[in-house]
């Protein structure tokens, strides 16, 4: 049986306060059209069908070729909105799902089954419903005496005995795709000038059928966006989440309400999270680890055992046995591998750091390869930038690099060598060769035989 989604993203911005269009808008690291899109593709078996309006450029930037997109070009109501996608759909469909965009946390799941109950039920439609002592402006479910579906009544519409129903309209709705288009043509205009889809409720009592409805356990599910105040707290609901299932699979957090995880990231067992701890993108974390407090690890590759301070990662791979102190920056690029230690306010970019590497506070490595086990004195600076080009600098193993050591690459400094602090240098140093001074000099040690 051939499934089909509809996915209503026409609508504006205004109680949002913006310019861009409301489902472009991220929560936790992703934009609400990417919550409801996942959805849905988990939900049906065709590609999901994206009704957009102006702005909605944006909205195709964002998906991309993960739907299809038709446009509503006048705002004419939720009804109207769907009925644009007729031809999109076709008619080789049996089932068409209908959902709202600004619906973040409708899961998967909870569509998947709105779908099997329609497969099972004899009525057009099957619509989810929810109770709440909360409606947030949605309409009330009115039941006969036999439990029967009669209308949905809109808020602004309802009676004070109505007001008080708790079963609230989620508008989520799945349909035969056979019926639904002609029952969409029968909706009439609105006081508003709008077709409500809401009144297709009415087009099947009128037919003699009976409406199927699925009621919503979690009723967070059916928490839809209109302002920011909706997102902050969707915010704090998947956060609470994600939080929750990491807290089970071993992982430690001082303050679940201080730390942030996007989805995707992914944390080994035994690992600490302090507050203010902020993970990104696709960034993995090993085994016992400690980060934080105030930390940001973005889309970073993060070992076992690794101690990190308040830092920032970006694009960075971290080895097994890193420790990192306070206020350190790794930027695209970063390569620490195993036992490196970083001191105070140190900063790494594209560079490659070999194991047993001391790097001391306040230096800067960029554009270099670092041998195992060099000292990287307090700081030392690679000079790497010429106004034009980004060089590189190479310093081989065991070498010591003196405090305040100013590298001007390109630069190649062997095994085993020494640079004197507050040395510049300009030219290559040779293995075992030491050298001080400003420009760095080869340092002649004095034969104490002679006179």
């Amino acid at each position: 049986m051939k499934t089909a989604s509809i996915i209503l993203a026409a609508g504006q911005s205004k109680r949002m306060v913006s310019d861009s269009p409301k489902v472009v808008h991220k929560l936790n690291g992703k934009t609400l059209i990417q919550y409801s899109l996942a959805a849905a593709q988990k939900a049906v078996t065709e590609k999901p069908i994206i009704v957009i309006g102006n702005g909605g450029e944006l909205v195709r930037e964002e998906v991309g070729e993960q739907a299809f997109f038709v446009v509503q070009q006048e705002r004419l109501g939720t009804a109207h909105a769907v009925l644009t996608a007729e031809f999109t759909v076709g008619k080789d469909v049996d089932l068409v799902l209908v959902t709202s965009a600004d619906m973040p946390l409708l899961k998967g799941d909870t569509l998947a089954a709105i779908v099997k109950a329609q497969k099972q039920n004899f009525s057009p439609l099957t619509l989810l419903t929810v109770h709440s002592g909360n409606p947030r402006g949605f309409g009330r479910i009115i039941r006969d005496g036999s439990g029967a579906i009669t209308a949905i009544v809109e808020e602004t519409q309802a009676t004070p005995e109505q007001l008080k129903i708790d079963e609230l309209n989620v508008g989520v709705y799945c349909f035969n795709n056979f019926w639904l288009w002609d029952a969409l043509r029968q909706i009439k205009l609105s006081p508003k000038g709008e077709y409500y889809l809401t009144d297709i409720v009415e087009v099947v009592i009128k037919s003699g059928q009976k409406i199927n409805a699925m009621v919503l356990e979690d009723e967070e599910e059916a928490l839809g966006i209109n302002n920011r105040i909706h997102l902050a707290e969707a915010e704090q609901i998947v956060r609470r989440r994600i939080n929750e299932g990491w807290l089970l699979a071993g992982v430690t957090m001082l303050d679940p309400n201080l730390v942030y995880i996007e989805e995707g990231v992914k944390i080994g067992k035994d690992t600490t999270l302090l507050p203010n701890t902020y993970l990104k993108g696709n960034t993995v974390i090993g085994e016992r680890c400690k980060l934080g407090p105030n930390t940001i690890v973005d889309s970073s590759q993060i070992g076992n055992d690794v101690e990190i301070g308040p830092a920032l990662i970006e694009k960075a791979v971290i080895d097994d046995c890193v420790d990192m102190t306070t206020f350190c920056h790794l930027r695209s690029g970063a390569h620490l591998g195993k036992g490196v230690h970083m001191g105070n306010f140190g900063e790494v970019k594209d560079s490659y750091l070999a194991p047993g590497v001391k790097m001391g506070h306040f230096s800067y490595i960029g554009n270099a390869q670092i041998g195992e086990n060099v000292n990287i004195g307090a700081g030392t600076i690679t000079c790497n930038f010429d106004g034009v080009y980004k060089n590189a600098t190479e310093i081989g193993e065991n070498t010591f690099i003196g405090s305040d050591t100013m590298l001007v690459a390109p630069l190649k400094i062997g095994k085993n060598a020494k640079t004197g602090a507050g040395a510049v240098v300009t030219h290559d140093v040779a293995d075992g060769e030491v050298v001080a001074g400003v420009p760095a000099r080869p340092m002649i040690k004095k034969d104490k035989s002679s006179g």
